[in-house]
């Protein structure tokens, strides 16, 4: 059976939602950085993933 076109996900892939537990935990993983971390970065810089993506790479390692 094909899938119902009439219904559309319109959550934006783009973005980080901070208020997702598993999207935080998700993208820590992803950047080897701490959830509260995510967190941090999300209030600095907002929800664009390619932002928090670099500026998950500029933290210093540890």
């Amino acid at each position: 059976m094909a899938d119902d076109k009439s219904k559309r996900d319109l959550r934006d892939r783009n973005k980080v939602s901070a208020d997702d537990d598993y999207e935080v935990r998700f993208f820590a993983l992803q950047n080897n950085i701490t959830p509260e971390q995510v967190r941090e970065l999300i209030r600095e810089h907002g929800s664009d993933r390619a932002t928090l993506t670099e500026a998950a790479k500029a933290l210093p390692t540890q």
